[in-house]
């Protein structure tokens, strides 16, 4: 699945579309928050994974980042 989000990022950087990078950051950390409140499940790889999915979507905020500083 990373692969997917990789993609969206790009998508998004090529576009310069900060906005909907962080709009995705927030929605995979209230995933996370909304799993971490589960009782009675495993979570911890889904978890995991959308952990890696923010730091996709931040690597993709630091280079829009740098290109505006550019």
């Amino acid at each position: 699945m990373s692969g997917a989000i990789e993609l969206i990022v790009e998508g998004f950087v090529s576009l310069k579309d900060r906005t909907a990078l962080d709009e995705l950051r927030i929605q995979r950390r209230k995933l996370i928050a909304d799993l971490d409140a589960c009782t009675g499940i495993d979570s911890t790889s889904t978890v995991q994974q959308i952990e890696e999915d923010i730091i996709v979507i931040e690597a993709g905020l630091a280079r829009l980042d740098g290109a505006t500083t550019s």
